[in-house]
C-alpha cells in the first residue's frame, strides 16, 4: 500500500519552479538557508506560506542531487 504525501495547491507549485527555474544554483539542501532565500527572491505575504515553498525547494533539491 503507497504511503500519501502532502498535497500542495498550484500555487506552491508554480511559484517554487519560478524561484527553481531562475535561482536554481543558489538553493541548497538546507532548510533554513532556504527560508531565508525564499524571502530574499520572492515577495510571499504570510511566513507559512513562505515556509511550504522553502520545504518544497529542499525537498526538490535533495531530490535532484540523488539523481
Amino acid at each position: 500500500m503507497p504511503v500519501m504525501g502532502r498535497i500542495r495547491t498550484q500555487l506552491i507549485k508554480r511559484k517554487t519552479h519560478e524561484l527553481i527555474r531562475e535561482y536554481g544554483d543558489e538553493f541548497k539542501n538546507n532548510f533554513e538557508e532556504n527560508k531565508k532565500l525564499v524571502e530574499k527572491f520572492a515577495n510571499i505575504p504570510s511566513k507559512k506560506l513562505r515556509n511550504i515553498i522553502a520545504g518544497y525547494v529542499t525537498r526538490l533539491t535533495k531530490t535532484k542531487e540523488e539523481l
